[in-house]
């Protein structure tokens, strides 16, 4: 068998799903709509943003759903979404639904994947709608003198989520905060039924607009039903929703609902041993997670049709020409000398036991289930709490990968939430963070973490930071490097001076960048061109809007003087003159090459001149095995070029 070098490796596959981007592509999401038709909903009043021009809340909620679900056309295709109007006498027309869809309550659009024909169907509706401001009102008649009891609408959304997937995101959108004045009955019926939502895996996202002619007050009906998701105890007898989910710009809906389009789903859900025979659980969310263009697919052109061409691995005995069980694969590594001539393929007497015994010579090989062990260290997925320090031992320099943050879960583990913050509590008054052992996936290796605590806050613009802890991988000390420091000429104090004037000239506002009002441009862009395919509209690059783009003009009226008078002193200063005396060095050059260029090597039988890391690269980039030596690599790129 040829030596394996990376031994350690088990499968490439099945190393990239502990990737975050991979874990999420293979969820599914469904949104949910559930839109008040009420009259009130349906009141016209001046469009924001147009002249002349007549809008209603309900036309702005439909115009939130329609947005939403064309960023999904292109950033989760797989994804499903619904619609279901309330408090309209329109019924519907699904013979499916008859029994169970509740009177009063119209499923516009039943959960079904993203497809562009349906949008486009949604978005002629709010054309004609925008051209004849009664056509909502006519197209879905609002009930009037009653309203809809909302254990029917939970009863109703929940016939239509019967068979959807786990994680839903449910969007309740209404203007009305006492559907049913003095019933306690009906409060009763509805909290009850929604918590048979809450139970199956939905999450509750209510938007409540508030107009200042008629503001809302969750206190007098909603705050009996949906309950905050509150972590300390002492909050949660108080029954009281914050003020912060009420609207009070409608043009708010669409920016409020982006924050919640992503269910908050957990990428890990493991034990928290505290103490021996001490556990709760614990829920890992990831709250960065790169944002990437979508996979491209290979289609097949048949003539009359194209069809998606699956790509998949094997592993081939080049001897016998014979696909190999990925089962039988074992995996060894180099150990710089060859196997000894004539030595029996036997394991020896210790073959039965628990310790393989390997004979003399014979480079030792591990089976997949071995090698998982040994990245393991045989531990099970949990988390262990080790001990505390002090909050000022945590370097800024510690923090090398994304945290996590933690959350109780009290389905595994009754009493979780409790205990969970009641630690919480006393690590914050302490100043203190812990130290833990945490391995949160089976394939995972086990890493020392720091726990550090963050108490509940809230922003404004009504983004709530919640309580928990991150948790932080701290670096072994084989990841440690010594920062090389060079001496250097210092400026003068008078230099540092006129540039600290034009610096804080140029200081970002409150002095932090704005993560959430930043989108990546180049993803934005490339998702702006898919989208106006996906819809047949036509794309103009120039009406694109580069939101990281630097404001020079403004730039330079602030600042710019002053720059020039800095730059003018610098020109003088000596210090600034002076050029050190360096050994010469090398730099790396870029020799990376395209595949037109490897094309044209391939013709003409020259890929032996590349070299083993250009190779890898190109194998890579085309999901192929960049293992082996380099007549194996250049092999494999041979068939791939052949093929394609």
């Amino acid at each position: 068998m040829p030596p394996f070098d990376d031994w350690n490796i088990i499968d490439e596959e099945e190393e990239q799903e502990l990737q975050d981007a991979a874990f999420f592509e293979g969820k599914r999401d469904v949104i949910f709509f559930c839109i008040d038709c009420s009259e009130s909903m349906h009141e016209l009043r001046d469009d924001p943003n147009y002249e002349d021009v007549k809008t209603s809340h309900l036309f702005t909620a439909l115009e939130a759903a329609m947005q939403i679900q064309k960023k999904k056309v292109i950033v989760g295709p797989n994804d499903s979404v619904g619609i279901v109007l309330f408090n309209t006498t329109r019924t519907s027309e699904a013979k499916n639904h008859a029994t169970e869809i509740k009177k009063n309550s119209f499923v516009y659009q039943p959960i079904t994947p993203i497809s562009a024909p349906a949008i486009q169907e949604l978005i002629q509706l709010l054309d004609a709608a925008r051209e004849d401001p009664d056509l909502l009102k006519s197209t879905f008649p609002p009930l009037t003198g009653k309203k809809m009891p909302m254990g029917d609408v939970f009863t109703s959304c929940n016939w239509v989520l019967r068979d959807g997937q786990l994680q839903n995101a449910f969007f309740l959108i209404t203007d009305d905060d006492n559907p049913h004045p003095g019933s306690k009955q009906l409060v009763t019926s509805a909290r009850t039924t929604l918590l048979d939502l809450t139970e199956s895996g939905v999450q509750i996202e209510p938007f409540f607009i508030a107009t200042p002619e008629k503001p809302f007050e969750p206190s007098k009906f909603y705050s009996s039903v949906l309950l905050p998701n509150v972590l300390n105890e002492e909050d949660e007898d108080t029954g009281i929703l914050p003020e912060s989910i009420s609207i009070t710009r409608i043009d708010d809906l669409l920016s409020q609902m982006r924050f919640h389009e992503s269910p908050k789903r957990a990428i890990f859900s493991i034990p928290f041993q505290l103490a021996d025979g001490f556990v709760i659980s614990i829920k890992g969310y990831g709250l960065v997670t790169e944002q990437r263009k979508g996979t491209y697919k290979y289609f097949v052109d048949l003539g009359d049709r194209m069809e998606v061409a699956n790509s998949r691995t094997v592993y081939v005995d080049e001897d016998q020409q014979a696909e190999v069980d990925k089962a039988e694969m074992v995996y060894g590594m180099a150990l710089g000398a060859a196997p000894a001539e004539g030595v029996s393929d036997d394991e020896g007497e210790g073959a039965d036991t628990v310790c393989r015994a390997v004979p003399l010579g014979k480079r030792p090989f591990y089976t997949a289930d071995e090698v998982r062990s040994f990245r393991t260290l045989d531990l099970e997925p949990s988390i262990k709490l080790l001990g505390f320090k002090r909050r000022t031992e945590l370097a800024f320099e510690d923090n090398v990968k994304h945290s996590v943050f933690i959350y109780p879960d009290e389905l595994k583990y009754s009493g979780s939430k409790r205990t969970f913050a009641a630690l919480l509590k006393k690590m914050i008054e302490k100043k203190k963070i812990g130290l833990v052992l945490a391995l949160t996936r089976r394939n995972a290796a086990p890493v020392f973490c720091a726990m550090l605590p963050q108490a509940e806050s809230c922003e404004e613009g009504g983004w709530n930071e919640p309580a928990g802890f991150h948790l932080i991988p701290l670096p072994f000390a084989d990841d440690i490097r010594a920062a090389p420091l060079e001496k250097a000429f210092r400026a003068p104090g008078e230099l540092k001076d006129a540039a600290r004037v034009w610096i804080d000239k140029l200081c970002v506002k409150d002095g932090a960048y704005p993560l959430d009002s930043n989108p990546n441009p180049a993803l934005a862009y490339h998702n702006a061109q898919l989208q106006a395919s996906a819809f047949r509209e036509e794309f103009d690059p120039e009406a694109f809007e580069d939101l990281t783009r630097p404001k020079y003009d403004m730039i330079h009226k602030r600042a710019g003087n002053l720059m020039k008078e800095w730059k003018r002193a610098l020109l003088t200063d000596e210090s600034a003159n002076i050029v050190p005396v360096t050994t010469g060095s090398k730099r790396k050059a870029d020799v990376s090459v395209d595949e037109a260029e490897i094309r044209s090597k391939h013709e003409v039988g020259a890929l032996a001149k590349l070299r083993v890391d250009q190779l890898k690269d190109f194998l890579k980039s085309k999901s192929q095995p960049v293992s082996g030596k380099k007549a194996e690599l250049i092999e494999r790129v041979d068939d791939w070029l052949d093929a394609h």
